[in-house]
C-alpha cells in the first residue's frame, strides 16, 4: 500500500465530499438530487487516483480505493449529517456503499494503465 497515495486520495474524495455537502446545504436542489449519486462518483474517483498514482498490484488498488472511497464519503456524511441534511441511518449504508464504489474506481485505475 502507497501510503503517501492513499492519503492524496482520500484527501481529494474528502475536500471534494466536504464541497458537495456544502453545496446541497444551501441548495436544495443538490441535497434532493445530487448528494446520492455525487457521494458515490466522488469515491469512486478517490479509487481511481489511488490506482492511478500507487501502480500497485490489484488487490493494493481495490483494498485502497476501498479505504479512500469510505473514508472520504465517511468524513462527508458525518458532516451531513451534524447539519441535519442527511438521516443518521445514511451513515452506515452511504459508507458503505461508497467504500465498495471507491474499491470499483480502483479496479477502473487499474485496468486504465
Amino acid at each position: 500500500m502507497n501510503r503517501k497515495a492513499l492519503i492524496n486520495a482520500t484527501v481529494i474524495g474528502t475536500v471534494l465530499q466536504l464541497a458537495m455537502i456544502v453545496a446541497g446545504h444551501f441548495i436544495p436542489f443538490v441535497k434532493d438530487n445530487v448528494f446520492m449519486l455525487g457521494g458515490l462518483a466522488i469515491s469512486l474517483v478517490a479509487g481511481l487516483v489511488y490506482a492511478r498514482a500507487a501502480r500497485g498490484n490489484w488487490v493494493d488498488s481495490l483494498l485502497s480505493g476501498l479505504i479512500a472511497g469510505g473514508v472520504c464519503a465517511l468524513i462527508g456524511i458525518a458532516a451531513s449529517v451534524a447539519w441535519g441534511d442527511t438521516a443518521q441511518e445514511i451513515l452506515l449504508l452511504g459508507t458503505v456503499s461508497s467504500a465498495v464504489t471507491g474499491a470499483i474506481g480502483g479496479a477502473v485505475g487499474k485496468v486504465l494503465k
